[in-house]
């Protein structure tokens, strides 16, 4: 796998600039995620959201970061591999937009998901949840004008 570049267009949300989620094969070693966040944390980038699919020789980890662009820089230094994309987080709120609603307004959208995870932090104290459909800017589009929150970079950059 190819470092990936910085996108030159970035992929837009109703409210700012999407999401970008960077990816890591690690080896299936003891302690090697530790590894990875520690090198993160030491350069003061915070893990937001983090998913892990394993397999019998790799391990792929998908992470949301507070800083992309060092985390990108830092990998790049390291020679740790990694690919970056656009992903759409939309918030999850108690007032009755649950997943069930998001999810029906992907399907009516006629959106497929290739792939969702839960985030580990909570800006304005509801669920968020990544999602990488196959038309990230529709799935953003969509989710916004059902009434759902969708959050941009600038919401969990520093």
């Amino acid at each position: 796998m190819e470092n990936s570049a910085l996108q030159e267009t970035p992929t837009k949300t109703p409210d700012g600039t999407a999401i970008r989620q960077l990816s890591v094969f690690l080896q299936n070693r003891v302690g090697s995620l530790m590894a990875l966040t520690k090198l993160l944390h030491d350069h003061f980038i915070e893990v937001l959201g983090l998913s892990m699919q394993d397999t019998t020789e790799m391990t792929l980890v998908r992470l949301i970061l507070s800083d992309p662009d060092g985390a990108a820089m830092l990998f790049i230094e390291k020679g740790i591999p990694y690919t970056d994309c656009p992903i759409v987080v939309v918030e999850l709120s108690e007032s009755g937009r649950r997943l069930t609603e998001c999810l029906s307004t992907l399907l009516a959208a006629e959106l497929n998901i290739e792939f969702c995870y839960p985030l580990l932090v909570r800006p304005g104290m509801h669920p968020l949840l990544a999602l990488h459909c196959d038309d990230i800017e529709i799935a953003a589009n969509v989710l916004h004008r059902a009434g759902f929150r969708v959050i941009c970079q600038g919401d969990l950059s520093r």
